[in-house]
Formats: C-alpha cells, structure tokens, sequence
C-alpha cells in the first residue's frame, strides 16, 4: 500500500508510529538491519527514494520530511478479514518474508479446498 499524504491518518488507524518517538528503552534490543545492497543497488535506491517521497514545498535544506520518520508494516488479508499483521518497530525491522508467505499460503489453500479457488499460483 502506498499512502501519498501528508496527514498520515492512513498510518495511524493501522497502529504505525513514527520511530523517532519510541520509547527508547522499549526498543533497545532491536537490531536494525541494512540490506544486503551492492555500492549501484543502494545508490539506485536512495536515488529513486528522492523520486517518489512526497516533499513539502516549504521544507529547508537539512530537513527531513516527516514521511521518512514513520515506519509501516506488512498485512496479509483474505477479504475483510486481517489474517496476519506485523507493525515495523524500527527501519529494518520486519517479519520472517517466509512466515508471511506461508500463512498466506495456507490461506489460500484454505479456500481452495473450500472450492473457492479455482487455481493458486505463487511467483
């Protein structure tokens, strides 16, 4: 999901924060982790972050947007139904990417059996 405004009304009714206002006691054990990029794969990144992050007209020189200080999360939903949700801590903070396929998976194969299915298929 991506949400282009600057209310972040969207990040706070799914339960998101800004990680610079965590107690800092509370998220002193979480290792915040870079990805494994080469030197072109983090420039690219960085540069294509510059593209799509909404800047406010009247920031200045060495200011952050406020977009870059909240952290989301990651959802895997069947309908109206949230069958799994993980809220980022920290940049870098995240769920086992298998874990989430898998109960994605399962939910599927949960509904295929139920005949609601016709075909799965995955990547």
């Amino acid at each position: 999901m991506f949400v282009d405004d600057y209310s972040f009304d969207a990040y706070k009714a799914a339960g998101f924060s800004r990680f610079d206002q965590l107690d800092k006691e509370a998220v002193k054990d979480i290792k915040m982790t870079a990805p494994a990029l080469s030197f072109g794969e983090f420039m690219n990144y960085f540069s294509t972050v510059g593209k799509v992050s909404p800047v406010p007209k009247d920031m200045k020189f060495g200011e952050f947007p406020e977009g870059v200080l909240w952290v989301g999360g990651t959802f895997v939903v069947q309908g109206d139904e949230v069958l799994y949700q993980w809220s980022d801590t920290v940049p870098g903070n995240h769920p086992v990417v298998e874990d989430v396929v898998n109960i994605a998976k399962e939910a599927a194969q949960k509904k295929k059996s139920n005949g609601l299915l016709d075909k799965v298929s995955w990547f």
